[in-house]
């Protein structure tokens, strides 16, 4: 095979998307389609959950809540009878959570953000494995974020989950290496779109300055000086979904443009 070749993904691989249906998520399933794999997306809003079955006809969407741990097994339940396996899981689904001090951040907050960003991912991943282990192309990308290797003053739930998805991603590439199980996380960055337009508000807010000037402030953290774009993180994705990546497994990959600080 060319080195050309080897960079496109396997074909016809069966990837799971949770948290797939808008934003990140839908950038990746739509990737992943484009690419010729079969798509079964989950995601918490029938929303998004309705506009994504009018976009893509063609894939499967289920609902479920990622902190709920009878939903996450109902969504393998479809998984098998759909596709009868899985290749791929993306474990993206994700929430902010609070933007506040320490102090303030109640406990219910604090126990939502751990339990969707990071015990969603547990719970995805304990269903994931038996099938991927029947898989002759299995890979579980875990999605985390630039916070997961910085601080991040007044967003300590969120740091902290994704921090805790890196130490996650290393013991299961460590755990599922015989089994011939990948196992890498994405770092996304400052990602440009809706969602980071509400953090920077909220951040703005919390410090007191105008909006225009902490989106200059979070624009200097960069070395490149621009946000990156979701299509940046689906393009990283279907790399590490392609025979050029056989041999990548444990890694946090950043894509950020280098953020220097947060």
């Amino acid at each position: 095979m060319s080195v050309l070749k080897r960079l496109l993904p396997y074909p016809g691989l069966r990837v799971l998307i949770s948290g797939g249906a808008a934003g990140i998520g839908e950038v990746l399933a739509a990737a992943y389609l484009e690419a010729g794999a079969r798509v079964h997306v989950c995601d918490v809003s029938e929303a998004a959950l309705a506009a994504f079955r009018d976009r893509y006809p063609g894939s499967v969407a289920t609902r479920a809540d990622v902190g709920d741990a009878a939903q996450v097994a109902a969504v393998f339940k479809v998984q098998r009878e759909q596709f009868g396996g899985l290749d791929v899981l993306v474990n993206n689904a994700g929430i902010a959570g609070p933007t506040a001090g320490i102090d303030a951040i109640s406990d219910d907050d604090w126990q939502r953000t751990l339990d969707i960003n990071l015990t969603g991912q547990y719970r995805f991943a304990h269903h994931a494995v038996p099938l991927l282990k029947d898989s002759p192309n299995a890979h579980l990308l875990h999605i985390a974020s630039v916070a997961g290797r910085l601080g991040y003053a007044w967003r300590t739930p969120y740091a902290a989950s994704k921090w805790a998805i890196v130490g996650l991603m290393k013991s299961l590439a460590a755990e599922l290496g015989e089994s011939d199980i990948r196992v890498n996380a994405l770092l996304p960055g400052i990602v440009e779109g809706p969602r980071m337009d509400g953090v920077i508000r909220d951040r703005a807010a919390q410090v007191g300055v105008p909006e225009a000037v902490m989106r200059k402030e979070y624009l200097n953290k960069i070395s490149l000086k621009r946000m990156v774009s979701a299509q940046d993180v689906a393009a990283m994705a279907l790399f590490l979904c392609s025979p050029a990546a056989r041999n990548i497994t444990g890694q946090a990959i950043s894509v950020d443009g280098n953020v220097e600080y947060l």
